[in-house]
């Protein structure tokens, strides 16, 4: 690391340095508190949805029924062990991911340079910097030599600015972010040249990356809708199962006389009726969808975020690391003659020998190990298109001195001399196109070409750089770049290149009805080529300046339109966010920046990049990408819909389960005919069967139509009419046949408990058949049967085991009252089955519009 010579300032004693750090606290952002385990058991316990099924486990077990306790129970702690598991991986990562972040800081102390933790600087604290070091703290530069930071984490900008020292500054310095020659610089910024001492004036959540990291606490996230729309089914349920149950009792009690078998009738009918799979269900849907969405290396810090996934109407996009790669790359030349040459016309050829001349040159005026983004654009080309170097590859050249930037002559050359002895020197300049004009001395005329072709480079969203040169002689140098008589070889245009997953990930997301908009702090020229390339409509441009100008209304109004935002500053990206939401879009917002967060956490998906992206996006965002792929967004939104699909089906499922279970226990009630189902029998069927066969559907593979169709609106109920109709009419259907069955036997005489073996084992194999009624909505009853699915597989085997268990066992058998079934009993279950399957199947057509809507 470059170090200044001497120390003119002594800096604080440790003494100093000490009591500032105990009055002021540690240089880190505030930081939520680490969830423990236990933690996060504790507030998965205190869910209503949870706290219902370990509710219903405990009374049960005051009642005596100690099966149906343990199986409520269990099922209960299933759910909170999965919840926990996701909850303690996601933060488990999280740690890791802010664990890149901690940079160490070089101070002066009592005249003595040390090298301590970033968190332990202080206010008052002098840091030492160089090429290469992160800031640790906002400061104000007491020296500069030469110094250019990269401040893109808080402004968006992939350039670096110019800093200059303190007394040098204009009196009333603005301290900002952003732009060239001012004195501060900021915490999380990246020293990309030169080299300063800075003396420390906010640390922590002082500093303007704190700052906003602090107004993030004031914004509250929305709750998930699916967890309200299942707590008012829930207590709806409750209500409706609690007064038929109290009803049964009292039914059943005046006219049996039994009143014990009153209260255990009254349990099972209450039993079939409480949505007790419900909540199970959607936290297992919740916990793995988490989890197959961090196979595409999507990290899940919200499960509402998955739930919304498939309502997204509007993306929000950063363009600086997240359309694009963050690194600037050199696409076109062109020389002093007007000849240009793009590298993308003629990919990975060696370049002609004028332009060749350029990028040397170029490679020359730039540092020997470059951290400036520009200048590793320079030696990468170099290394990659000339394979002759006339000076890079000589060992009898050696940089001997360099002129710096300075703010009156935004350009800086390089003497490489040579050492035979001959006092042969090569002096290389690049900078901004007018100041190496300024050098050549060129003409009017040479002048207004000049300009013509720096314009028409950054029509095409070019940053551009000119490049000169000229030979010395002797081992005097002059005092400035000036006094040479430069060469004036031609112009560099350099951009930050699309990533290559974004164009295919633009037109997927608007095959799926989802409108894709660019906000950038770049300029207007530079965002319509990154959106033309990425795919966007880039014919109407709107400024942050013009935007200002703009009313709510008139914001929104241009909204519709508008799809490439430039010149924006952070607060306006949230006001962008919330016109939006305002206007009833449902938007996902991706950044990576600290000026990202608090637009990421406005959203109503935020999507932070995890690799580039700072700790304070990353704690705002409700999704984070792992691998900051652009792509890797629509993945997310594929599995959101193909999640919110699966759960409908398994909800449409459970509604069609519940009827014939619930009809079976109250027929005999109401007729008084013998009692069918007992608790064991309706805890075994919704606490085993029912939750297991819902799992077969979250492993489903996606509709054929996931992302041909329009988002979903958020408001739209999860059990809409349709599917309620639907489940309905498969439950009536099943209740039918069995109770057909059940009466069939009754009067052919058949005992009590062969009947009960026999509607039990019919009523399984209906609701095996009604799983591969709703494995798909739209398609055919054979690409359900032949649709690969492993969970179908399983359940299906275990479904069989169980059944055969409660037959050859005479333990199961006896607690579940069974009698033998024979070889046609058998066949009348299977046939049961395949009825309802068919009959459904010729249904479905009906109400297949409706149930994709």
């Amino acid at each position: 690391m470059a170090e200044l010579a001497t120390d003119p300032f002594p800096g604080l004693s440790e003494a100093e340095a000490q009591a500032r750090l105990v009055a002021e606290g540690y240089n880190e952002l505030p930081r939520s508190n680490r969830r423990t385990p236990l933690r996060i058991a504790f507030e998965v316990i205190r869910e209503p949805m949870l706290a219902l099924l370990l509710g219903g486990g405990v009374v049960y077990l005051i009642l005596g029924n100690l099966e149906e306790a343990l199986i409520l129970l269990a099922f209960a702690t299933m759910s909170i062990g999965i919840t926990i598991i996701q909850e303690t991986r996601t933060e488990r990562v999280l740690e890791a991911l802010r664990d890149l972040t901690s940079p160490r800081a070089l101070v002066i102390r009592g005249g003595e340079r040390k090298r301590i933790a970033g968190r332990e600087v202080v206010r008052g604290d002098l840091v030492v910097l160089g090429e290469g070091d992160r800031v640790p703290a906002d400061a104000r530069l007491l020296q500069s030599q030469d110094l250019q930071s990269d401040e893109s984490l808080l402004t968006g900008e992939s350039v670096p600015v110019r800093k200059i020292a303190a007394d040098g500054a204009p009196p009333l310095s603005e301290r900002r972010p952003g732009g060239d020659d001012l004195p501060f610089i900021f915490s999380g910024s990246l020293v990309v040249r030169g080299s300063g001492i800075g003396e420390v004036l906010a640390t922590g959540p002082r500093s303007e990356i704190g700052k906003i990291g602090h107004s993030l606490s004031s914004m509250e996230t929305e709750p998930p809708r699916l967890q309200a729309q299942m707590r008012r089914v829930v207590r709806m349920f409750a209500m409706v199962g609690g007064a038929v149950s109290v009803a049964a009792v009292l039914l059943y009690g005046l006219l049996r006389g039994g009143w014990l078998d009153a209260v255990l009738a009254g349990i099972a009918l209450g039993m079939s009726m409480l949505p007790e799979e419900f909540p199970v269900v959607l936290t297992i849907f919740m916990a793995m969808g988490a989890w197959r969405i961090s196979q595409a290396r999507v990290l899940t810090r919200r499960a509402a975020a998955i739930e919304t996934l498939g309502s997204a109407t509007i993306l929000c996009a950063d363009k600086t690391g997240t359309l694009t790669e963050n690194r600037m790359t050199i696409a076109e030349l062109r020389t002093a003659d007007g000849k240009s040459f793009r590298m993308a016309d003629r990919p990975g050829a060696d370049l002609p020998a004028a332009f060749a001349d350029l990028v040397e040159t170029g490679v020359l005026a730039s540092a020997e190990i470059p951290f400036d983004p520009m200048e590793i654009a320079f030696h990468k080309l170099g290394k990659e298109r000339l394979s002759r170097h006339e000076v890079l590859d000589k060992p009898d050249w050696q940089l001997v001195h360099a002129y710096p930037l300075r703010p009156g002559l935004l350009a800086m050359s390089n003497v490489w001399q040579s050492t035979r002895g001959d006092g042969n020197s090569l002096v290389a300049a690049k900078g901004a196109p007018e100041a190496i004009g300024a050098l050549c001395h060129l003409n009017a005329k040479d002048f207004k070409a000049l300009k013509g072709s720096v314009e028409a480079m950054a029509a095409e969203g070019l940053r551009v750089l000119g490049v000169a040169r000229v030979s010395h002689r002797g081992t005097d140098l002059p005092e400035t770049q000036h006094d040479f008589k430069f060469e004036f070889l031609g112009l560099v245009g350099l951009t930050d290149p699309l990533r290559a997953s974004v164009p295919e990930a633009v037109s997927d997301c608007r095959s799926a009805g989802i409108r894709v908009i660019m906000i950038t702090g770049d300029y207007p020229a530079t965002a319509r080529m990154i959106a033309r390339q990425a795919g966007l409509d880039a014919e109407s441009v709107v400024t942050g300046s013009e935007m200002q100008a703009l009313g709510d209304d008139e914001l929104a109004r241009r909204l519709k339109s508008a799809t490439v935002f430039a010149r924006i500053m952070p607060e306006q990206k949230l006001r962008i966010v919330s016109a939006l939401k305002s206007s009833g879009e449902i938007v996902a917002m991706t950044g990576d920046g600290v000026n990202d967060a608090p637009s990421l956490k406005a959203a109503n998906i935020g999507i932070a990049m995890g690799g580039r992206g700072t700790d304070v996006a990353r704690e705002a965002s409700s999704i984070v990408l792992l691998d900051d792929d652009f792509g890797s967004i629509v993945k997310a939104i594929r599995l959101g819909r193909r999640i919110f699909d699966n759960l409908r089906k398994a909800m449409g499922f459970i509604f069609a389960v519940h009827v014939p279970i619930a009809g079976l226990s109250l027929l005999p009630l109401l007729f008084g005919l013998p009692i069918l189902f007992g608790p064991i029998h309706i805890a075994f069927l919704e606490m085993v069967i029912d939750p297991v066969c819902s799992l077969v559907f979250e492993a489903e593979s996606e509709e054929d139509d996931v992302m041909r169709r329009p988002p979903r609106n958020p408001d739209s109920p999860l059990f809409s009419g349709a599917l309620i109709g639907w489940g309905l009419i498969q439950g009536t259907l099943a209740f039918a046949l069995l109770a057909g069955i059940y009466l069939v036997a009754l009067r052919q005489g058949m005992p009590e408990n062969e009947i009960r073996a026999l509607t039990f084992f019919s009523l399984v194999l209906t609701i095996v058949g009604l799983i591969f009624v709703n494995r798909s909505f739209s398609a055919s009853l054979l690409t359900a049967l032949i649709r690969p699915n492993r969970s179908l597989m399983i359940v299906v085997v275990v479904v069989a085991s169980m059944l055969g268990g409660t037959l050859l066992w005479p333990f199961a058998t006896s607690l579940f009252r069974f009698g033998p079934l024979h070889l046609d009993d058998l066949a009348v279950t299977l046939a049961a089955g395949l009825a309802v399957l068919a009959c459904l199947e010729l249904l479905k057509p009906l109400w297949r519009g409706q149930l994709k809507a």
